[in-house]
C-alpha cells in the first residue's frame, strides 16, 4: 500500500474481516478521514458496494483486530531525529571509559571539518566524570573535531574544547544568555538547550522522515511533544515536515514559547514548566505561574517527591486547568492525596521500570524506590493515568511500554512495584487516550470517529499476551495509509 501524499484527499477506505472490540468478522468505512460505518451481516454487504469506486481502498483485516492509532503522550521529536544520527554512550553500547573513547574517535574520524559529533545516553557511573578536558582526552589526535554529549538526564551537556570554541565563534563572544552570563570553562552546559540549539544546529536542518516512519510502524497516529523550549522554530519545523509528508502524525506541542494555535494536524498545548531540584521555584512563584496560564493549564516536569508535592500543592491553591504532571517518578502517597480530585493528568513512563529498573534498584533512595513510576496507584485515588515513552530518553516502542506496565519487570527481571501492575487492556488505553485530553476515555473505532487506525495482524485475544509491535500491519491518519498493508 502507497501512502497518500499530504493534503490528498483520502479515497473511501473499507476494512472487512476485522475484530472490533472483541467482536469478529466486522466491516468498517472510512469516508474522508471520518468512519462511518462499522457492522456486519447484509447491512456491511450493503454499505461495501455502496462505496465500490475504482479508488476505493479494500483491505481484508483476515481476522486482525482494528483499533484506534496510538497517542504518545510525551517525547520529543527533534531529540529523537538527532540521536538517530548519533552516538551511542550509553550501556551496553559503552561499557567502560575506554568504550566511550573509542566510538567517539570512530564517530569523529568520519566528519567533514566543523561538523559536530553528537552523543547521548552518558552515565559517569561507568565511565566517570566528564569535563571539556575529559572530552579532549578521549578523542586524541581527532580533537579538533567539535564533540557534544548528552547526559542520559537530558539536562546536561558536556562540550570538548572545539565544540565550546564552535558556539563561542556564532554566538561571538564569551558572554551568553546563559544563567549568569558566563560561559562554562568546564564544557559542562545545564538546562540551556534552548541557548545551545541555535548555536550549533546552524545550517543542520532537522528531518523527521526517519522518525515519522519509525513511529508508523509502531502504530502511532498522534504524539504530543513535551519540548520544554519549544516555540515557532519548532512548529514552522514540524508543520514544514507534515506538508511534505515526512511526518505524518498528528502533532500536540507544550513549551514556554508558544504561540497559541490550533489544527487537525497540528496545535499547541499547555505550558511547559520544568521542577528541579537544585532550582526550585517558590510557592507563591510557582501559583502564580499557573494562575498566569489561564485555561491554557500547565504541564508541570516532576521527577522528584520534592517537586511533585510542590507540584500539587500549587496547583491546589492556583485551581484553574486542566492540567498535567509530567512524570510524576516519585509518587509518595501524601503527594497523591493532595492530586485526588484536582484537574489534573499524570503522563508517566511505564517503559522506565524495564529500561532503568536495575539502576534504580542501586541508585534510588531505597525510601522511594515503592513510590517509582507508579500506574495501579493513580487509578485507585482517581487521578487520570496517560502513558508515554519520553523518546529518545526512553525507547519509543509504546508497545514496550505496555509490556513494562503489565509485568513491572527490569531488564534483570526483577519486579519492581508489583502492587502497580495494569491489565493488559489498560496498558493499552494508556496510549488510546485524545491528545488534547490524555487523562478522556479512550478512543474508540466507531461512526464519527477519525479514521486514525492501527490494524493488527492477528486478533486481539493473542496480540494482549504479546504486546509487540510486530502486530501492526498497518497504519492510518485521517484515513490514510503511513505505513504498511
Amino acid at each position: 500500500m502507497t501512502p497518500s501524499p499530504p493534503g490528498a484527499a483520502a479515497p473511501p477506505l473499507v476494512f472487512t474481516d476485522v475484530e472490533i472490540e472483541g467482536r469478529p468478522g466486522q466491516t468498517v468505512v472510512a469516508v474522508a478521514g471520518v468512519v462511518t460505518f462499522v457492522g456486519d451481516g447484509d447491512d456491511a454487504r450493503r454499505e461495501v458496494r455502496r462505496h465500490r469506486r475504482d479508488d476505493t481502498v479494500t483491505i481484508d483485516g483476515r481476522g486482525g483486530a482494528l483499533l484506534p492509532g496510538l497517542h504518545d503522550h510525551h517525547l520529543h521529536l527533534l531529540s529523537l531525529a538527532a540521536r538517530d544520527a548519533s552516538v551511542d554512550c550509553s550501556q551496553p553500547a559503552v561499557l567502560d571509559r575506554a568504550g566511550l573513547g573509542q566510538a567517539l574517535r570512530t564517530a569523529a574520524a568520519g566528519r567533514p571539518p566543523g561538523h559536530w559529533v553528537r552523543g547521548y545516553g552518558y552515565d559517569e557511573s561507568s565511565t566517570g566524570a566528564l569535563d571539556r578536558a575529559g572530552l579532549d582526552e578521549l578523542l586524541g589526535g581527532l580533537r579538533s573535531i567539535p564533540v557534544r554529549i548528552q547526559h542520559r538526564s537530558g539536562h546536561q551537556w558536556v562540550l570538548n574544547t572545539a565544540g565550546v570554541a564552535a558556539i563561542r565563534r556564532v554566538s561571538g563572544e564569551d558572554r551568553w544568555p546563559g544563567p549568569d552570563g558566563l560561559m562554562p570553562s568546564d564544557g559542562i552546559f545545564s538546562d540551556v538547550d534552548g541557548i545551545l540549539r541555535p548555536l550549533w544546529s546552524a545550517g543542520q536542518g532537522p528531518e523527521l522522515g526517519g522518525v515519522g516512519a519509525r513511529l508508523a510502524r509502531f502504530g502511532v497516529t498522534g504524539v504530543t511533544d513535551a519540548t520544554v523550549t519549544n516555540g515557532m522554530a519548532e512548529i514552522e519545523v514540524v508543520a514544514a515536515e507534515q506538508t511534505r509528508g515526512a511526518l505524518g502524525q498528528r502533532v500536540l506541542m507544550l513549551g514556554d514559547g508558544l504561540p497559541a494555535r490550533s489544527g487537525s494536524m497540528l496545535c499547541t498545548g499547555a505550558l511547559k514548566l520544568v521542577l528541579t531540584d537544585t532550582d526550585l521555584p517558590s510557592l507563591d512563584e510557582l501559583t502564580a505561574a499557573i494562575v498566569a496560564a489561564g485555561a491554557r493549564g500547565v504541564a508541570l516536569h516532576c521527577v522528584s517527591r520534592q517537586s511533585l508535592v510542590l507540584a500539587a500543592v500549587a496547583l491546589r491553591e492556583a485551581g484553574g486547568g486542566p492540567h498535567r504532571i509530567e512524570h510524576a517518578s516519585v509518587a509518595p502517597p501524601e503527594a497523591m492525596a493532595l492530586l485526588r480530585g484536582l484537574p489534573v493528568t499524570v503522563v508517566t513512563q511505564p517503559g522506565f521500570i524495564t529500561e532503568h529498573g536495575d539502576r534504580y534498584r542501586r541508585e534510588v533512595d531505597p525510601s522511594d524506590r515503592t513510590w517509582l513510576y507508579r500506574l495501579r496507584a493513580w487509578t485507585l485515588v482517581g487521578v487520570p493515568l496517560a502513558g508515554s515513552t519520553d523518546a529518545p530518553f526512553g525507547d519509543p516502542d509504546p508497545w514496550a511500554a505496555m509490556r513494562a506496565a503489565v509485568s513491572r519487570r527490569t531488564a534483570g527481571g526483577a519486579v519492581m512495584g508489583g502492587a502497580e501492575r495494569l491489565s493488559e487492556e489498560q496498558a493499552l488505553g494508556l496510549f488510546l487516550t485524545p491528545l488534547e485530553d490524555p487523562g478522556g476515555l479512550p478512543r474508540r473505532v466507531a461512526v464519527g470517529a477519525s479514521a486514525d487506525l492501527c490494524l493488527l495482524s492477528v486478533a486481539w485475544r493473542e496480540a494482549r499476551h504479546r504486546l509487540d509491535h510486530q502486530l501492526v500491519r498497518a497504519t492510518f491518519v485521517d484515513g490514510k495509509a503511513i505505513w504498511g498493508g
